[in-house]
C-alpha cells in the first residue's frame, strides 16, 4: 500500500471482499484497527488511514490543511476500490469528519461515524485542545486514561499529536453542496459530553439516503474500547454491500 492507507490481509482472497476504510481519532494511528481484521474474516478487508506524525509515519510532517489530508487519502483509496469494489467508510471523532470528506470524493456503500459532530457543527471544534490544558485532560479522561500514570515522554508525544490534529481540524470549513446519496449511521455514547445529541442529529442533513442513530454506554471513546456491537453492524453493512442487486 501507499503511505496514507495500510491494510492487513490474511489471504490473497481478501482483495475480492468489500473494503472497510477506518479513520482513527485525533492523536491516534490506524494500527488499532488491525485487531478488527479477525472479526471480519471472509466478510471484508480492513484498511486504515494513516496521517503523518504517528506510528510508521512519525517522522513525516503534517499536511498543511485538512483538505490536503483528505485528497491524499482519497487518491490512494481510488485504486483500492477500482472496478466497483464495495466500500464502507468508518471514522471515529476527528476521523469521522475525515471519513465524511473522503466519502464526498470516493463514494462508499455506507458511511459510519462515531463520537463525531456533524460537519456543520465543527466550527471551532478542537480549539479547546489547542488552547486549554484542562480540555486536553478531559480528552484523556474520556479515553479512560489517567495522564498522571503515563511516563513523561509518552505523554508529551500524545499531547503533541493531539494538538497537531486539533490545529489541522481548525483549517476545516464545511462547504455544503450536493449531499451524499448513501446511508449514514452515527454512533454516540451516553456519557460523551463532547458530542451532543444535536451534534449527532446534524448528520441527517448530509445525505438524501437513510440516516440512523445508534447509542451505546460509556464515554467519548466507548465505541472503540468495546467495538463488538459496532463490528457486528459493520459486518452487516459489508455483507449488504457485497450482495448482488435485488437480493437484499
Amino acid at each position: 500500500m501507499g503511505r496514507w492507507i495500510s491494510t492487513w490481509p490474511s489471504s490473497p482472497d481478501d482483495a475480492a471482499l468489500p473494503a472497510l476504510l477506518c479513520l482513527p481519532p485525533a492523536g491516534a494511528g490506524c494500527q488499532q484497527f488491525r485487531a478488527w481484521a479477525p472479526a471480519l474474516t471472509g466478510i471484508g478487508q480492513v484498511y486504515g488511514a494513516q496521517l503523518p506524525g504517528r506510528e510508521n509515519r512519525w517522522r513525516e510532517p503534517m499536511p498543511q490543511t485538512f483538505g490536503e489530508a483528505v485528497e491524499a487519502i482519497a487518491d490512494e483509496l481510488r485504486p483500492v476500490v477500482a472496478g466497483g469494489r464495495p466500500l464502507v467508510i468508518f471514522g471515529h471523532s476527528f476521523g469521522g469528519l475525515l471519513g465524511y470528506e473522503v466519502a464526498r470524493r470516493v463514494r462508499p456503500a455506507a458511511l459510519v461515524v462515531s463520537a463525531c459532530r456533524a460537519p456543520g457543527h465543527w466550527d471551532g471544534a478542537g480549539r479547546g485542545i489547542v488552547e486549554d490544558a484542562d480540555e486536553l485532560e478531559k480528552l484523556f479522561d474520556t479515553a479512560g486514561l489517567d495522564s498522571t500514570l503515563l511516563d513523561e515522554d509518552t505523554r508529551a508525544l500524545m499531547v503533541a499529536m493531539l494538538r497537531k490534529d486539533a490545529v489541522l481540524s481548525l483549517s476545516y470549513t464545511h462547504s455544503p453542496s450536493t449531499p451524499l446519496s448513501v446511508p449514514v449511521h452515527a454512533w454516540r455514547a451516553a456519557g460523551d459530553d463532547t458530542v451532543s445529541e444535536e451534534d449527532l442529529a446534524g448528520w441527517a442533513a448530509v445525505t438524501t439516503a437513510a440516516f440512523r442513530v445508534h447509542h451505546v454506554q460509556g464515554g467519548h471513546h466507548a465505541v472503540l474500547r468495546r467495538p463488538e456491537k459496532l463490528l457486528e453492524h459493520l459486518a452487516g453493512l459489508l455483507r449488504h454491500a457485497a450482495a448482488p442487486a435485488g437480493t437484499t
